[in-house]
């Protein structure tokens, strides 16, 4: 006999991952994740270069979730970073997490915002799919060096 989705427990993972996000323990927010998932960036990456923000590409793992908020806490200025989050949205597995970041690039010293939509998917109390839509062009002028990459 299989279970319905468990709008309850899907919230409840998903409001524990946006704490853990908040107390920024790298381990302890990746505890959340499955061992293998589905994680992507909505990033046009043809148009920005991904030197000066290495945390945003595609991942697969827990390990992977692990890295990605450790490269994301290197490249930004602690105690200068806010989340507002407006929304949760949940419908079985799936949540929609709705809501304005602001952090501070610490490679320039710019203060950005963007707008944010995450899509997870929560099974057996894990998150099996992570996927990010966020105002890419803010983040990428806020590390924006001035450089012109080779070649161009």
């Amino acid at each position: 006999m299989s279970s319905a989705p468990s709008p309850t427990t899907t919230r409840a993972v998903v409001e524990n991952l946006l704490r853990r996000i908040g107390e920024g323990d790298p381990e302890r927010i990746a505890e959340l994740y499955a061992e293998r998932g589905d994680w992507k960036l909505d990033w046009p990456e043809a148009e920005h270069g991904r030197a000066a923000t290495p945390w945003i590409r595609h991942r697969s793992s827990r390990a992977d979730a692990v890295a990605h908020y450790r490269e994301l806490a290197e490249h930004h200025v602690p105690g200068r970073a806010a989340t507002e989050i407006e929304r949760i949205l949940v419908d079985g597995d799936d949540a929609v997490v709705l809501g304005e970041i602001r952090q501070t690039a610490r490679s320039t010293g710019r203060a950005y915002r963007a707008r944010f939509a995450l899509h997870l998917t929560v099974e057996h109390s894990l998150i099996v799919r992570h996927h990010v839509y966020e105002d890419s062009l803010a983040v990428a002028q806020a590390f924006d060096t001035g450089e012109v990459p080779e070649g161009e």
